[in-house]
């Protein structure tokens, strides 16, 4: 019997200085994919000549797309995952190594859940030269504990509105799901997107507990844990609180792409738990609180702030004190 067609959809933008490491990696998986999708947001390095070089000596075919204009990387993402094959797609950033059994492991937890739509792995997060650092990504986004054991069934909805679970580069998910997912909301990232809508239709997610991937952090990483140090997250914050309710405004309108995308299934017959937008609605109107409480100053955001804390919604939909803190102080 043919084994499930499996697409790596890989995304780079002048990634030279780790991109070989990276394409290595996928040609030594014990399970290798069935193809390579490549799209290259008009790199201005090396990173063409080092693709087009893997693809010569490759196990399997590479696909290189390059862009005609510079697209971002959630939309260049979305046009990776939109020009893929395989019945699964596994997800690749240009700076991290795979572990051996990488695909193996995704692959064959989807086959021993059939009605999941998804799945990711933990990740061992290192520097810039490879080396471990001593942590892993889900202690560093605190997603372990009573949260890892709870996220199963109607209880991952909620939970990935409180925190962001699944790292694109440790995820792959089945291709059906691309009539839901695509296009993907500019609001959100990617895997972000990914997780919560797939959860939301009632395909869930399964998390494997074994680091999968050496998750690379280094100086010009977009994002990711540790990615900036504690001094840079404050001044950010910042900035932030000085434009005003921008970010917040930002975060309302990918929750509310979710929920038209989620209406926009139903409408096509899709079912899912009514109970589902209801979480959407009540973190939409969550966010739009801490947009109005951003927006004011003095005792008017204290009372927007506490007003916000009394409906639960901190603790049910942010973090906690962390965000009270937060939305007091920026």
């Amino acid at each position: 019997m043919d084994r499930t067609r499996l697409t790596v959809a890989m995304c780079t933008y002048n990634g030279a200085r780790f991109l070989l490491h990276q394409l290595e990696s996928i040609a030594a998986q014990t399970r290798l994919p069935n193809e390579l999708v490549v799209c290259d947001d008009r790199s201005a390095d090396e990173s063409l000549e080092i693709v087009r070089s893997f693809a010569k000596r490759a196990p399997f075919p590479v696909r290189l797309e390059i862009n005609e204009k510079n697209l971002g990387s959630t939309k260049n993402f979305e046009k990776a995952i939109g020009l893929c094959q395989g019945e699964i797609i596994a997800l690749a950033d240009q700076d991290d190594v795979w572990k051996p059994r990488k695909l193996a492991v995704l692959e064959k937890t989807l086959e021993e859940h059939p009605e999941a739509g998804y799945v990711f792995s933990d990740a061992e997060l290192v520097d810039v030269a490879g080396r471990p650092l001593g942590r892993t990504l889900w202690s560093t986004i605190r997603f372990q504990g009573s949260v890892l054991r709870s996220f199963s069934g109607s209880r991952q909805v909620a939970i990935l509105l409180r925190r962001a679970a699944a790292q694109g580069a440790a995820t792959a998910f089945r291709s059906r799901l691309n009539s839901v997912l695509l296009p993907i909301s500019p609001h959100f990232g990617h895997d972000y997107w990914i997780s919560l809508l797939a959860s939301s239709v009632a395909l869930y997610g399964v998390a494997v507990r074994e680091q999968l991937i050496h998750y690379r952090q280094h100086d010009r990483q977009q994002i990711g844990p540790g990615s900036k140090s504690v001094v840079e997250k404050i001044r950010r914050a910042r900035e932030e609180g000085a434009k005003g309710a921008g970010p917040y405004d930002c975060t309302t309108q990918g929750f509310q792409d979710v929920r038209e995308r989620l209406l926009l299934a139903a409408s096509k017959g899709l079912s899912y738990p009514p109970n589902h937008l209801c979480l959407i609605e009540e973190k939409i109107a969550h966010c739009g609180q801490r947009a109005a409480a951003h927006s004011t100053r003095g005792t008017a955001k204290l009372s927007k702030v506490i007003s916000e804390v009394l409906t639960g919604r901190y603790e049910r939909y942010s973090d906690s004190w962390r965000s009270v803190v937060r939305d007091l102080c920026f």
